[in-house]
Formats: structure tokens, C-alpha cells, sequence
């Protein structure tokens, strides 16, 4: 084994809490696997209840303006493009051995991110040159691939449902399908509430617009048809896994949670981040394009008509795709998914290789 490395990891929070979830599970996994991590992040409230127990290797950086003058390590890491402070940047370049800098971007399903990932880009900092290399998540070989941890999938598979579900207070009886949503503000909820009422279902709205939407939409008694809906407080990232894991489908939002969502195997809509022009609708679409390549129509069309009702691209269909093939249909991807390395395993073999 080589000798442990120290990572600079920068987190810029924007307003949600993908960028610091993704940057969270980064450097937890780079401490388990033996690297020793600086996270600097200017807003870290939310790793009181995202992380509350943190992560023995991860250290906290408050992130303020100025910065702390610190000597880089010898990993530096931005986190979808936030720049490290310029002081920080000129003590890189003024080591004898640069550390390896990884801009590391936002995940897509595009054909750009295997035509970028990897690619130099040369930075000049007072004279001297820097080297910044482009990190591009994917689903392809060709990418970085996804944030997995070693033991994720065994905890997965020996996950004991109606116990976690006791743990939460929450009894399902039979036949009463189980919902996970997790959304930004979305005028398509109360459309999905309505087609939900249809059957018995117990919806579980997380803290924030989920569940502020769910209330003022259902009213105090949390009930619509054969609906039922549930707050749930905030959970750390293994249990929002385990959210995942426990239900019959899944709403998700952001980065993050699409990509855990994933990895359950369960039934799943994706809000994509709303973005100026319609790049999330091409986005978007280069999901499903992916996702459906082998599905038949009397799947492929009612899903992606579902996902683009959600995303307020099209009308919200009445009704959701068949829940056999639509649970076969993500079990497959899964598991295709699952023979490519995952990125931390990949992005320490690429800094190995480059520095």
C-alpha cells in the first residue's frame, strides 16, 4: 500500500445540498480507504445531521474570506468548479512537486463527458505553470464513473427493512406501496398527489420543499384518497440510503440522492436542477436515453413521459409505468452500473498515474 496521502477537498454550498453531499461522500470514502482529508466548505451546517457522527481521516477547513494559509497537500480537489482561494493556488505553485489539482465536475449522461474526461488544462500562476485535469462523473467506461463505497452493496443486500422501518415509527401494512420524495419546489406535486390517491400509499416527504409542498397540499390531516403522507426529520446519508432502499419508489432530486437512488435498484424519478435555456431538458433526456436504450415501448414511453411530466417538460401523465418491469428495468441498470470501477477507485489510480 502507498503512502497515505493528504487531500485538499474545496466545497463551494449553493443553495442545496448536493454540493456538499457529494463532496462529503468523496472524502469519507478517501479516509476509509486510508487518505487523510481537509474538506473546506464555507457553509458546513449541514454535516450536523448529514454526517453527525463525521469521519475519523476528514478534518473541516472553515472555508472564510480570507482563507486559512495553509500548505497544500498533495491532492487538490474543487468540487464542480469552485475555485481555491488564490493565496492557496500561488503556495501550489511554489512547491517543488505541484500537488495533482482535479476539477471535479458535475455528473451527465452526455457525450461530452468521455470526450473531456481527463483532459489537461494548463493554469499559469505568476510565471509558473499548473496543470488542472478535468474529472467527469459518468455512466460509461469512458468516464469517472459513480461514488460507491466498498461495502455499500452488502449493506444493501443485508438490509433489514421492517426493522429500519420500526426504528422510524413507521408501520406498512400490506399492500400499501411505500413513496421517498425528495424535490425542489415543483407545480407537477400536485398532479403526482392525485394519481398517488389512487392506491394505498404512504408517502414519505423529506424536510424542506418536500415536505412544506406536501402539507400545504394535502392540509393537516396528510390524507388524499387512498394517500397517506408522513414528515420525516432529517436523516445522515446512510440513513436517506436506507429511505431508498426500504421504498417502492423513489423521488430524487440534484446530484446526490439520483445517484443513491441508483444504486437502491428501486423504481426512481429524477427532478433534474432547473437550468437557464433548457440545458436541463437535454440533460435530461441523455438520461433516458441511456436508461431505456433495451426497454421495450410498454415501458420505455410511459417512463420517460412520467420523468418529463415531474420536470415540468411535458404533461404529468395519470398514471405510473408497470411496477414489475419498471423494478426489473433499474435492477438491470444497477447492475450494469456496477461492473465499471467507482470513481474514488478511479480517481486514485488517475492521481497515482499523473503526479
Amino acid at each position: 500500500m502507498g503512502a497515505r496521502r493528504t487531500w485538499d477537498v474545496f466545497c463551494c454550498v449553493i443553495d442545496n445540498h448536493g454540493d456538499i453531499g457529494v463532496a462529503w461522500r468523496l472524502s469519507a470514502d478517501l479516509a476509509e480507504r486510508g487518505e487523510h482529508v481537509r474538506l473546506w466548505v464555507d457553509d458546513a451546517s449541514a454535516l450536523a445531521w448529514m454526517a453527525p457522527r463525521g469521519q475519523a481521516g476528514v478534518s473541516l477547513v472553515e472555508w472564510t474570506d480570507p482563507a486559512p494559509d495553509l500548505e497544500p497537500g498533495d491532492v487538490v480537489v474543487e468540487a464542480f468548479g469552485c475555485d481555491p482561494p488564490p493565496r492557496f493556488v500561488l503556495r501550489m505553485a511554489e512547491r517543488e512537486s505541484p500537488p495533482a489539482w482535479i476539477n471535479l465536475e458535475y455528473l451527465s449522461a452526455e457525450a461530452y463527458v468521455e470526450r473531456s474526461h481527463g483532459l489537461p488544462s494548463p493554469v499559469n500562476v505568476q510565471g509558473r505553470m499548473l496543470t488542472k485535469r478535468f474529472f467527469y462523473p459518468g455512466f460509461t467506461e469512458g468516464s469517472a464513473g459513480l461514488l460507491r463505497e466498498p461495502a455499500l452493496m452488502a449493506a444493501r443486500r443485508t438490509f433489514d427493512r421492517e426493522g429500519w422501518l420500526r426504528e422510524l415509527g413507521l408501520g406498512v401494512p400490506p399492500g400499501e406501496r411505500l413513496i421517498s420524495l425528495f424535490c425542489y419546489d415543483n407545480p407537477a406535486l400536485a398532479g403526482l398527489l392525485d394519481v398517488l390517491g389512487d392506491a394505498p400509499t404512504l408517502l414519505l416527504a423529506t424536510p424542506g420543499a418536500a415536505a412544506t409542498q406536501t402539507c400545504a397540499l394535502l392540509g393537516p390531516t396528510l390524507r388524499r384518497g387512498g394517500l397517506r403522507a408522513r414528515l420525516l426529520p432529517y436523516l445522515p446519508q446512510s440513513g436517506y440510503d436506507r429511505l431508498l432502499w426500504a421504498c417502492d419508489i423513489n423521488f430524487v432530486r440534484g446530484e446526490d440522492s439520483f445517484v443513491r437512488a441508483q444504486w437502491a435498484g428501486k423504481p426512481f424519478v429524477w427532478q433534474i436542477y432547473p437550468q437557464q435555456g433548457g440545458a436541463h431538458g437535454v440533460k435530461l433526456h441523455a438520461f433516458l436515453d441511456r436508461l431505456l436504450a433495451d426497454a421495450d415501448d410498454a415501458l420505455a414511453g410511459p417512463l420517460r413521459a412520467v420523468w418529463l411530466g415531474w420536470n415540468a417538460l411535458a404533461p404529468l401523465p395519470a398514471t405510473l409505468p408497470p411496477p414489475g418491469p419498471w423494478r426489473s428495468l433499474c435492477e438491470g441498470w444497477r447492475d450494469r452500473l456496477l461492473l465499471q470501477p467507482d470513481l474514488t477507485t478511479q480517481l486514485l489510480r488517475f492521481v497515482a498515474k499523473t503526479r
